[in-house]
């Protein structure tokens, strides 16, 4: 089976999307609530496909200093898991080990290929709201044929990173991580896939490609990641000659 990793920080102000409030019109809290909308979403899409869910957070000690509170990652993001799942008992939660992003994903990548067996292992940042269940199942079959699939994501950015095998993960998310992963996959001999670009988020550029996309999907009656627009609906947030605003 699959094990899709999640990555996600608790969703404090000024954590998540720190350069979010600067550059939109939401404040830090707003940003904040947008980055637990979107990982309801991405685990209900986890919860709905073939593969398994483990929520990988860092502890509160790898935490920056201004964001440490007395609450636990953990607790919190359980709660998140409860509002979107139906059942929250099959959910891995496993703190992040490592002193760098990528360091961290090696560490979890690596463990789970290489000491609990798994047959593919999926790293997803959290930094989008369209990640489908077919989306998981589709790229789970080209990690049946590739080593490595990867989502691209804005700017070089990856919104999804699947693994059969391991690379050198020492700076494996080094920006741009789309082209830094495809070269170490070379380097290793391993065959590399890639599934549709998904824009992701990082600035308020980056937030209006997502609001302009899940008001089109809601006006073509197609499917859109439901926490998500929910809170796009709520701060009236659309996209105009403009640019990202509220209406």
């Amino acid at each position: 089976m699959t094990v899709v990793v999640l990555l996600a920080d608790p969703p404090r102000p000024g954590l998540r999307f720190p350069d979010l409030a600067a550059t939109s019109p939401l404040t830090e809290s707003e940003a904040a609530e947008l980055a637990a909308a979107i990982a309801k979403d991405t685990m209900r899409a986890v919860e709905r496909s073939g593969a398994s869910l483990l929520v990988n957070y860092r502890p509160e000690e790898l935490l920056p200093e201004e964001h440490r509170t007395d609450a636990a990652p953990e607790a919190e993001l359980r709660a998140l898991a409860a509002d979107a799942l139906e059942d929250v008992s099959d959910v891995r939660f496993e703190p992040q080990v490592g002193s760098t992003t990528s360091a961290r994903v090696g560490n979890t990548v690596t463990h789970l290929l290489e000491e609990e067996e798994a047959r593919s292992v999926v790293v997803l940042p959290g930094n989008t709201p369209f990640v489908t269940r077919t989306g998981i199942d589709s790229a789970a079959m080209k990690l049946r044929s590739n080593e490595v699939v990867l989502g691209p994501g804005a700017r070089g950015s990856v919104y999804y990173a699947g693994f059969t095998d391991t690379v050198d993960f020492t700076d494996a998310m080094a920006p741009p991580a789309l082209n830094t992963l495809a070269e170490l996959a070379r380097g290793e001999g391993h065959d590399t896939e890639f599934v549709p670009t998904q824009p992701t988020i990082e600035t308020g550029d980056d937030l209006a490609s997502v609001v302009a996309e899940v008001r089109a999907r809601v006006a073509a009656e197609r499917a859109v990641p439901e926490f998500t627009t929910a809170l796009i609906e709520e701060y009236g947030l659309v996209v105009d000659e403009n640019g990202l605003d509220r209406q």
